[in-house]
């Protein structure tokens, strides 16, 4: 009897401990791949590996009707509204860079003039999310934990790697285009770690530079994009060609470093990066949940130089893809295949190549920044007798001096109408034109019911917002290719949920880019963030 009732206990021992190793994940990964399209999953896919990006897409759940809801989409404001489960509305990110109301000049988003670098002797690391207004997921973890869980944030871009870190993180690392090193700054530690000194001291830029960059598969799989030698795309290692094989042997010294993050080979950097983090840091080892944000840059900076028809971005997806199926092999390795969750997903898109729509009559153009900025100045001085009406003209969007118009006697109200209808009237490429005394009496939302309200903040946004005509851009770019707008092609990205407790499925519903982390927040049992207005895409299955 005395051994039957041991046994018993026995079994209820190893069921409660298979239960309590599965109340929440170990890690938690967040990979975002900055300008990936949601046509960029499934253009390539015959191409893509089996444990790569077909191994999220086909075990996980794949949402294939994601969008993001507000414009101006770009990184900055991307990585904030995956984060912090709402839009620049609530979190204050509305640019990559913005004016600043206070003090009157522009900022980067992630500009901390009191910090230091660490790592590097120059002014990169003079950054931190001190202007995120918003709590993210990464910081609510912190929060649930007692800031026992660790969240470690990656990236090439500094924005990509301080934003998804939020304002707890233990630690972002961003590359240093002038010394090739990974940084970070006095906002999160006085020194760096002696394992990513050590990580330094490899040089891996300067090996992958001298190697020189071929084509990963035959170049006939390629001929899906546009040639090889294409007038959209420019001359980014000084060759005098656009076309395979690339030498870096004519960049000069001053350049290498900054010319590195044209190359898929910074990807590679930063998976490798990742594998020291995991294994140093002892992510996914620990009592609590640990969290892994990581960012991948290049598709962003060659779609811009190249445009998305390039060999250069198609082989940079390719080898993406090999990346990240790396990535899987060391988490199922350290963490445990099942014990991690992780999602994929991309901070905007980017419209089709100009030149290549403009080639095929497709309507796309430009209606000129200075053209705007100086029409406008020209009314303004007529209407008002002074240009200090305006204080500022940045992101499609116009401040207007209160302390100006104040003492000219001007009424507020009646200058932005006078300056709205005069944007109407006088250009045909202006889609929709909103003015504060509109956006004032209404809240963001989780759709696209108003995008320029979603993408507009009362505090720090302009005071008349408009956005363009489909295929229309701020400045027609005869080379590359951009992005900021609400249309599909800036919008649609794609969204993958995979790992632990994610069941295998494809769902084809409308979801928003601020669903991710009360989706997050609710698989792990923790708050969504403070501003959050997503709601969660599923629970615990």
């Amino acid at each position: 009897m005395k051994s039957k009732n041991i046994i018993i206990v026995f079994i209820l021992l190893i069921v409660a401990s298979l239960f309590g190793q599965n109340e929440r994940p170990k890690l938690v990964i967040g990979i975002v791949v900055d300008q990936m399209r949601f046509t960029d999953l499934y253009r390539y896919y015959h191409l893509y590996s089996e444990n790569g990006f077909k191994r999220l897409a086909e075990q996980g759940s794949n949402f294939t009707y994601a969008h993001y809801n507000y414009e101006l989409t770009s990184t900055g404001p991307g990585h904030a509204s995956i984060y912090t489960g709402t839009t620049p509305f609530f979190h204050g990110i509305i640019g990559n860079d913005f004016y600043d109301k206070r003090n009157k000049k522009m900022i980067n988003c992630v500009q901390d003039d009191l910090q230091i670098t660490v790592g590097s002797e120059n002014v990169n690391g003079k950054k931190s999310p001190v202007n995120l207004l918003a709590s993210t997921i990464t910081d609510e973890l912190k929060l649930f934990t007692n800031k026992k869980s660790k969240v470690i944030s990656i990236s090439i871009k500094d924005r990509g790697a301080i934003l998804p870190g939020g304002h707890l993180a233990d630690a972002a690392y961003w590359y240093d285009n002038k010394t090739g090193n990974f940084i970070s700054s006095s906002y999160y530690m006085e020194k760096l770690p002696e394992w990513v000194n050590e990580f330094n001291s490899k040089k891996y830029p300067d090996i992958y530079l001298a190697n020189g960059w071929n084509l990963l598969l035959d170049k006939s799989v390629y001929e899906i994009n546009s040639p090889d030698e294409s007038p959209y795309e420019k001359d980014l290692f000084k060759e005098g060609k656009t076309s395979f094989p690339h030498s870096f042997k004519n960049i000069i010294p001053e350049e290498k470093f900054s010319s590195f993050q044209l190359t898929p080979f910074a990807n590679q950097l930063v998976v490798e990066l990742a594998k020291e983090v995991i294994i140093n840091e002892k992510l996914g080892q620990n009592n609590y949940t640990d969290f892994l944000a990581i960012s991948f840059s290049v598709t962003d900076l060659m779609a811009h130089e190249l445009g998305n028809y390039s060999y250069e971005l198609m082989d940079t997806y390719l080898r993406l893809d090999r990346q990240i199926s790396e990535l899987l092999n060391t988490l199922d390795q350290k963490v445990g295949r099942g014990n991690y969750l992780l999602f994929l997903t991309s901070d905007h898109g980017g419209l089709e190549t100009p030149g290549y729509l403009r080639e095929n009559k497709m309507p796309v153009g430009g209606i000129g920044t200075e053209r705007v900025r100086d029409s406008i100045m020209n009314f303004v001085k007529r209407e008002f007798y002074s240009e200090e009406v305006i204080e500022d003209f940045s992101n499609r969007q116009i401040f207007l001096s209160r302390e100006f118009i104040r003492k000219a006697g001007l009424d507020f109200s009646d200058v932005q109408r006078k300056i709205r209808d005069y944007l109407r009237e006088s250009f045909s490429e202006i889609q929709s034109i909103n003015i504060r005394e509109d956006l004032e009496n209404q809240v963001a939302s989780r759709t696209t019911t108003n995008s320029i309200l979603n993408g507009w903040n009362p505090s720090r946004s302009g005071d008349i917002a408009y956005n363009l005509l489909p295929g229309y851009l701020n400045n027609y770019l005869e080379k590359g290719t951009t992005h900021s707008s609400s249309y599909s092609y800036d919008t649609h990205i794609p969204l993958i949920f995979y790992g632990w407790n994610i069941p295998s499925k494809e769902i084809n519903e409308p979801v928003f880019i601020v669903d991710i982390a009360p989706t997050i927040a609710n698989l792990l049992k923790i708050n969504e963030p403070n501003a959050c207005i997503g709601i969660p895409l599923f629970g615990e299955e």
